[in-house]
This record gives C-alpha cells, structure tokens and sequence, in this order.
C-alpha cells in the first residue's frame, strides 16, 4: 500500500533474484479499513515510492485509481471465512475479505508467476495462501522475512505514525516474541506457559491479541512441536502494529 521501506524492498530484491520481470503494485486499498480505522491516515508517499522502486529496477509499478480498482456498480467479493475471521480478521470484520478481494484482481490484472509477501502480515499470508489453495490461482506465493530495525521493532509504514515516546514503547511487541522463541528454543513446549511469558511482556500497549496458532489455519495449537506462529497486535498510542515469529515444526512431526 505505499509507504515503503526496507522491509518492502527486501521483496522487491527476492523478486529480482529469481524472476526476469518484476512488477511492484502500489494502491491503499479502501475495503479493507473498517469505518474507524486509519484509511485517510495512513503514509501515502508515492513520489518517494517512485524512486525507491526505480532505484531497485522494477519494471512496472501498477499505481491504480480506486475508481479502476472498483468501479461503480462492482459488487463481487472474495472472502476466505474461516481462516479469514481468525486473528486481525477477528477483531476488524472485513479486513481479509478487502485483502483477498484486491489481491485476487491485482493477480487477474498482473498474471504472476510469483507473489512475494512479508512473513510480517502472518494471517494476510495464511489468507492468501488458502486462497490460492482454493481457488487453483497458478502462482506461487514466496513469504519473505519480517526485516526489522536494529532494536528488533518490525519495519512497518505504520511506524512513521509514532511519537517518540511510542516508538521506545514499540519495541515491547517484538521484544515479548523473543522471549517466546528463545523459551522454545531453550526446550519450553508448553503453550499455556508460553502464552503467559508472552502476554507478561506485553506493557505499556493495549493488546489486540497475543495468540500461538497454526501458521496455515490460524487455530490455536496445544503444544508448538508441530510448528506454531507466535502472532500478536497492539495499539500504542494511536497506531496499531503487528508483529510475529515463526516456530518451526520439529523434525520428525
């Protein structure tokens, strides 16, 4: 949706590894912000966008107007409700319907081999790869890594929002994840524990949701032997961030 940064760019140069043509889409899409979310405030800085793209060599930037996108009369939606209502679907009905709607269309329009997305946005990955699943779109999708800044707060456009008070206060979210993931790693299975250990670390936020989930179903798990996704959103101040790790399934399960 604009805005970019680093953690954009990382998918534009994954793209470019692997793939002769690379087209980067640019368009905040209307449907997926609920009536008293930040739709008008959200970072539109397309000129700079411009010539970030330009600078990584894309090859076409798709910039539609949202009367492109949808014109008047349009009533079509693609919706994926199951693991569509869970986690940042839960608590904005609508999201992933806007989400899956104008990805579907921006896949109809560019013809992808490949989609390369953020493993920051875990459930919009989860989303978009049921979709594919369900509906035979002949394209891979190819999850990036989450890059962060250097005290481990999780690139996002949302963060140019923050104050600098609420940017020191940001970090809690990513830092609450890595006590999870070195819990794991120091042999901790059990999710109530972890659960606990995580939500602890959550101060000075107000939580959306802390949750340990399936990464493909989005449900919760009983034990992350299995592999788990660590996923959880908070408001601080103004600004509602996400953030996530991955736990990885043990060999063997």
């Amino acid at each position: 949706m604009g805005a970019l940064h680093e953690g954009h760019l990382a998918l534009v140069r994954a793209a470019k590894a692997s793939c002769d043509f690379v087209v980067a889409t640019i368009f905040v899409n209307p449907t997926q912000f609920g009536p008293n979310e930040d739709f008008e405030a959200y970072p539109r800085t397309f000129e700079a966008d411009c010539q970030m793209l330009t600078r990584e060599g894309v090859d076409v930037l798709f910039a539609p107007a949202r009367e492109e996108m949808y014109p008047v009369g349009a009533e079509t939606w693609v919706d994926v409700p199951g693991v569509g209502g869970r986690l940042d679907g839960a608590s904005r009905p609508g999201h992933f319907r806007g989400v899956a709607t104008v990805v579907t269309k921006l896949f109809h329009i560019v013809g992808p081999d490949r989609a390369f997305f953020g493993q920051k946005d875990g459930a919009q990955v989860a989303v978009i790869q049921a979709m594919v699943r369900d509906l035979n779109f002949d394209v891979e999708i190819v999850v990036c890594p989450t890059v962060r800044e250097r005290d481990g707060l999780a690139m996002s456009s949302r963060n140019r929002n923050l104050s600098a008070d609420e940017r020191e206060r940001a970090v809690v979210l990513s830092g609450a994840l890595g006590r999870v993931e070195r819990a794991v790693e120091a042999g901790l299975r059990d999710v109530e524990v972890l659960l606990g250990m995580l939500r602890d670390e959550l101060r000075g936020v107000r939580v959306d949701y802390s949750e340990i989930v399936d990464p493909r179903s989005l449900e919760a798990v009983e034990d992350v032997r299995g592999g788990a996704l660590v996923a959880v959103a908070a408001w601080v101040g103004g600004t509602r961030l996400i953030d996530n790790v991955v736990i990885e399934a043990e060999v063997g399960r």
